[in-house]
């Protein structure tokens, strides 16, 4: 998802960068970088950095995508960051003193995170000002997602209070069935209210796999399929989001 929002932004004329704080490298594989174990400087790099007090080379850890998005790579190396975030005071903010190096060159900065809750997706959260939850039209997904927003919750207590969730994205969505029908409507009537369901939503399609495999984005690929419709919807919807939050500010 974190792609091709990422992208959708910068077709819009914003300066993005994508984080891949995923040890796996999913984000980092599906922009073109098929081994991740082989970039030299990641998201690791730059974080051990932070911990050691070091003269960060996050500059020449940034990668550029020829869709206009920079991109902070991840590989199996993050996994050992996690352990030694272990014994570091204020293990919490590790990545949030990163992104205040770079936070200045960009309109938006989206971290895409693991599945679990481990202390990395803590670090995003700490450093996020908004969270988009996404959620597939499935069964098991959804059972998970009670936990999040209790971290979630608890984050913004204890570590952050800007922090705000954008709303819940239904993705992989195929509405011909009713079983999508249902899961929409549990989820709308479980946290309509409250969280909120985003406007928005992705489309089941093989494209999106098909994007990833190649490297590039769903509106490159296959520009008129109805998820790349569904990711310039949720493109618009977050800048109109941002431009709503900003006259509330003023």
């Amino acid at each position: 998802m974190a792609a091709n929002l990422g992208i959708g932004l910068a077709m819009a004329g914003k300066k993005v960068c994508l984080i891949d704080a995923d040890p796996q490298g999913s984000l980092t594989v599906s922009l073109g970088y098929p081994d991740p174990d082989s970039i030299p400087v990641t998201l690791a790099t730059m974080m051990m950095d932070i911990i050691n007090e070091e003269e960060s080379l996050s500059r020449k850890g940034i990668l550029h995508h020829d869709e206009g998005v920079d991109l902070i790579p991840a590989n199996m190396e993050l996994s050992g960051i996690e352990v030694s975030l272990s014994n570091v005071m204020s293990r919490e903010m590790i990545l949030k003193e990163f992104l205040e190096t770079i936070r200045d060159s960009y309109d938006y900065i989206l971290i895409d995170c693991m599945p679990s809750l481990g202390i990395m997706t803590i670090n995003a959260l700490v450093s996020a000002d908004k969270v988009i939850i996404p959620v597939q039209a499935a069964y098991l997904p959804v059972v998970g997602l009670q936990m999040l927003l209790k971290t979630i919750s608890v984050v913004k207590k204890r570590l952050n209070k800007s922090l705000s969730v954008e709303g819940i994205l239904i993705t992989m969505v195929d509405y011909r069935t009713n079983y999508a029908k249902d899961i929409t409507a549990m989820l709308q009537e479980s946290y309509g209210n409250d969280v909120g369901i985003m406007e928005s939503f992705i489309p089941f399609s093989v494209k999106v796999a098909e994007a990833s495999s190649e490297g590039i984005s769903i509106f490159r690929y296959a520009a008129k399929c109805k998820a790349a419709e569904g990711f310039s919807r949720l493109t618009k919807e977050v800048l109109r989001g941002e431009e709503d939050q900003t006259r509330t500010e003023n």
